[in-house]
C-alpha cells in the first residue's frame, strides 16, 4: 500500500509551489483579480434581472456607495499593513527575527489585507466602469447587490482583525508559532526519520565519488523522488550527507556516490535535486525550529532584557517538541538507492538547551527548570534521551560551578541532576 506522502517527499515543483503560496502577495493577488472579474461580471448577469427590479430597488446609488468604500478601504489597507509590519518587527525586537517568517506567513493577516486590498480594487473598477457607461440598469442592480455584499465581507473581515491584533505580534504569539513549527517539523521526521531512504549505519564508502554544492548556503530540500530516480539511471549509490539546515559551500560535499563514474552531466544531474538559500526555513529541518526557540529563551537571559520568565516557559515547550521523538523506528525504504544519516537525540538536545545553559549559568531559576527538562526527557523515554539528557545535565552543572554559584545552589542542582 502507498503511504501518503508528505513534505519530506514532496517533489521539488511542488514544493516551490507551496512555498510561494504562503507568501501574503499571493492571496492580495488573488484577491483582487477576485475583484476585478466580479466587477466586470456584475453587467453580463443583469441580462437575466427584469428591468422593474432596478428601478425599484434603487439601484442607482451604488456610485456614492462605492465612492465610500474605494476612499475608507484605501485608508484601511494602509494602516492596516502599518500595523503588520509593526508586529513583525515587534516580534524580531521582542523574540527573534527568525521567527518574522511565520508571522508573515499567518493566515488571518493575508486574508484580512487581501479582503481590503480587493474591496479598494473592486469599488475602483466598479466606478470607473459606472462613468464610462458600461453598466445598464440590470447591471447596476447586480453591482448594488454584489457591493453589499463586499461591505459584509470587509466588516467580517474588520471584525477578525480586531480580535487578532490583540495578541498578534506577542511574545505568547510569537512562541506559540514557533513551537508548532518546530514540532510539526519534528513529527514529520519522525515518520520519515531518514527522509524515506535508508538509514546510515556506518560511514560512506571510500571509493565513492563526492558531488559537491557547486554554490554556498543552506540546504532547504531535498527531492528524494527525483534523487532516486536520477540515482537508478545513473546506476549508482547515494549517501547523502548534507542534511536540510546543514550549511554548504564549493567544496563542501553534498552525497557521495557509489558504482558508477560519473561525468559533469551526471553530477549536476545528482545536484539539483538538491535546493539551496540564503536562510534556513522550518520545513524539512526540525533543527531550526529548536534553535529559534533557543534563540527567543537566549535574548529573554540578556541583560538588556533580563526576563528569565519567558526562558523558563521556552523551556517546558522544549519538552513539548521534543518528547515525541524516538530512536528506535523502523519505517519503510521508499527509496533504496539513497542512504541518509540519522538524527540523534544528542544533536537535537544540544539545539534545544545549550544556549540556555551557556546564556542562563548564573540564574539557579532557570538551571533548576533544565535539570528537571532533563529528567522529564530521561523519563519519558530513556533509551532515546537518557544518555543524551545526561550529557546535557553534567554539562549545564559544570557552566553553573565556573559562574560562581553557591554552594547551597550547586547541592540543589548536583540534587536534581542525580535524578537524570
Amino acid at each position: 500500500m502507498q503511504r501518503k506522502k508528505n513534505r519530506f517527499l514532496r517533489s521539488k515543483p511542488v514544493w516551490l509551489v507551496l512555498r510561494q503560496a504562503r507568501k501574503i502577495w499571493v492571496r492580495a493577488v488573488a484577491f483582487a483579480v477576485l475583484a476585478v472579474v466580479t466587477a466586470v461580471v456584475a453587467q453580463l448577469l443583469g441580462q437575466f434581472l427584469p428591468q422593474s427590479w432596478s428601478q425599484q430597488l434603487g439601484a442607482g446609488a451604488v456610485d456614492q456607495v462605492l465612492g465610500i468604500l474605494a476612499t475608507s478601504m484605501l485608508a484601511v489597507t494602509t494602516f492596516s499593513l502599518s500595523i503588520a509590519v509593526s508586529a513583525f518587527a515587534s516580534a524580531a525586537s521582542s523574540a527573534t527575527p527568525r521567527a518574522t517568517a511565520l508571522l508573515q506567513e499567518d493566515h488571518t493577516t493575508q486574508n484580512v489585507l487581501a479582503t481590503f486590498l480587493g474591496a479598494f480594487l473592486f469599488s475602483l473598477v466598479g466606478i470607473v466602469a459606472l462613468k464610462a457607461g458600461y453598466y445598464s440598469q440590470a447591471g447596476r442592480l447586480v453591482l448594488f447587490a454584489t457591493t453589499a455584499l463586499v461591505i459584509a465581507l470587509v466588516v467580517g473581515a474588520l471584525l477578525r482583525w480586531i480580535s487578532h491584533l490583540t495578541v498578534f505580534g506577542r511574545i505568547e504569539d510569537t512562541l506559540d508559532r514557533v513551537e508548532n513549527a518546530a514540532a510539526k517539523a519534528l513529527q514529520v521526521r519522525l515518520e520519515h526519520p531518514w527522509l524515506g531512504g535508508k538509514p546510515q549505519r556506518k560511514p560512506p564508502p571510500q571509493s565513492g565519488e563526492a558531488v559537491d554544492s557547486g554554490s554556498i548556503g543552506y540546504v532547504l530540500h531535498i527531492d528524494m523522488d527525483a534523487l532516486n530516480e536520477a540515482a537508478d539511471a545513473l546506476g549508482v549509490k547515494v549517501w547523502i550527507t548534507a542534511l536540510p539546515g546543514d550549511f554548504v559551500h564549493m567544496a563542501a560535499r553534498l552525497m557521495v556516490v557509489d558504482g558508477a563514474d560519473l561525468d559533469e552531466d551526471g553530477r549536476n544531474e545528482l545536484r539539483k535535486t538538491f535546493t539551496c538559500g540564503r536562510v534556513r526555513n522550518f520545513d524539512q529541518d526540525p533543527r531550526f525550529g529548536l534553535i529559534v526557540m533557543s534563540e527567543i529563551a537566549s535574548r529573554a537571559l540578556s541583560p538588556a532584557v533580563n526576563d528569565p520568565g519567558t526562558a523558563i516557559g521556552v523551556i517546558g515547550r522544549l519538552v513539548r517538541i521534543l518528547s515525541p521523538w524516538r530512536a528506535k523506528v523502523e519505517p519503510a525504504v521508499d527509496y533504496p538507492n539513497i542512504t541518509v544519516p540519522s538524527l540523534t537525540a544528542s544533536e537535537l538536545m544540544e539545539h534545544a538547551f545549550r544556549p540556555i545553559a551557556r546564556d542562563g549559568a548564573g540564574n539557579i531559576e532557570v538551571q533548576v527548570e533544565l535539570q528537571k527538562a532533563f529528567a522529564a526527557l530521561a523519563a519519558i523515554d530513556g533509551d532515546t534521551f537518557g544518555k543524551a539528557s545526561g550529557e546535557v545535565s553534567r554539562e549545564s552543572l559544570e557552566r553553573n560551578r565556573k559562574a560562581g554559584a553557591t554552594e547551597g545552589e550547586i547541592e540543589i542542582l548536583e540534587g536534581l541532576a542525580a535524578k537524570v
